[in-house]
């Protein structure tokens, strides 16, 4: 065996899970990503989607995707850089700009790829990087990728972020990057207070609202419209593939910064564009999110009817005040054999243990749709409770 295999067959963590029977991934779904989808032949209920609207297997979206399927092709062909720039990319750049209310949009292939690019490039070897602890991983590696000073603040701890901010030379570039919602634990950023911080210490601002578009502000736009504070912070990133049910991401910002982006943000320029059928679905998702407001209203009745009901049975939730609301285990063997048993009672959820969390930290995902109904809640909390009873989690 080569050195390479030799060391990398050490590794045999996935191969234990899958010998005890507890092994929680790549479970294949045979279905439409609904509320109730198909897995091994049986009805299983969703509760581990990030589509927080519920519209991924909305039959508007399927036929936009399919009609621009029709005369685009299925691809580019290459990056939007060279060839791959659509008449269509540029509408969903323009009817982005004008839903998240920015004067200029960038769309990528991936969320991932924005937070990539965009954090990676921006600022040079003596300019800044302050970041939340808990921070989503791409944002992790994008400034793993900067040259720049990199400084970490206590998760959504306000006087950590400003002691951080003190420590930056007050004449260079400093960005405040953090998620909008948390996208484990399902708390919300102090927006805020960071602008607040931002404009005492003469910093840029930018929020990734991944997993809020479509939850929080008017027609979905985040937690930035939410606050009231889009004029105030400099850059606003999203992803298609949670509330808009499609794939791929962007970054709405004003020109100067995007003039700068396409031509130095290696992740644009080096992938190729994101396909004509998810464009399309995006831009369909848009027009759905803005002219069906109950949409968003039905999620948040069954985000506080959930949230009700995890504590009042007293499950530890956290600070989360979301669709996202972690149930905490705090043991990564629990955590695992409780995901699979919830699965066996017709339950799908994600489990979050070590590394991604510290092994005290462990938790079960659990998210919600526009879709879901409150019967299939009232179903997932009577198994939920179940479940973590038996493993002595709650009396």
């Amino acid at each position: 065996m080569k050195l390479l295999q030799a060391k990398l067959a050490k590794y045999t963590a996935p191969q234990e899970a899958k010998a005890a029977g507890v092994y929680p991934y790549f479970r294949a779904i045979s279905s439409e990503q609904d509320p109730e989808v198909i897995i091994n032949g049986k009805k299983v209920l969703m509760f581990g989607s990030n589509c927080y609207t519920g519209l991924v297997n909305d039959p508007r979206i399927k036929e936009a995707a399919i009609e621009a399927t029709r005369k685009y092709g299925t691809g580019c062909a290459g990056s939007p850089f060279l060839n791959g720039t659509l008449d269509l990319h540029k509408k969903l750049e323009q009817r982005l700009a004008e839903y998240i209310g920015k004067e200029d949009v960038m769309i990528y292939s991936t969320g991932f790829e924005v937070n990539l690019g965009v954090v990676s490039c921006l600022t040079g070897r003596e300019d800044y990087i302050i970041w939340d602890e808990q921070d989503h991983a791409s944002i992790i590696e994008g400034r793993r990728l900067s040259f720049s000073q990199q400084y970490k603040y206590k998760h959504n701890d306000m006087e950590s972020l400003e002691k951080q901010l003190q420590r930056c030379n007050p004449d260079k570039v400093k960005l405040i990057v953090t998620d909008g919602v948390f996208s484990m634990e399902g708390d919300v950023a102090n927006v805020p207070e960071i602008v607040r911080l931002a404009k005492k210490y003469n910093a840029a601002v930018m929020v990734d609202e991944a997993h809020s578009i479509g939850v929080f502000g008017k027609g979905g736009r985040g937690t930035v419209n939410h606050f009231g504070l889009t004029d105030d912070v400099d850059l606003i990133m999203g992803t298609f593939s949670k509330s808009f049910a499609s794939l791929g991401g962007f970054i709405a910002t004003d020109k100067e910064i995007t003039n700068f982006l396409r031509h130095h943000s290696r992740s644009y320029i080096f992938t190729a564009s994101i396909t004509p059928a998810s464009t399309a679905a995006a831009l369909k998702a848009i027009d759905i999110m803005i002219e069906e407001p109950e949409r968003q209203e039905k999620l948040w009745q069954l985000t506080n009817f959930a949230l009700e009901g995890f504590r009042n049975m007293g499950i530890e939730i956290g600070n989360t005040s979301t669709p996202i609301i972690p149930l905490f285990v705090r043991d990564d063997y629990k955590t695992y054999f409780i995901t699979r048993d919830l699965l066996e009672e017709g339950i799908f959820v994600n489990p979050v243990v070590s590394p991604a969390v510290a092994p005290q930290d462990t938790l079960i995902r659990f998210s919600l749709m526009a879709t879901h109904t409150q019967e299939q809640v009232e179903t997932a909390l009577e198994k939920i409770q179940k479940v973590f009873r038996k493993y002595e989690l709650i009396p």
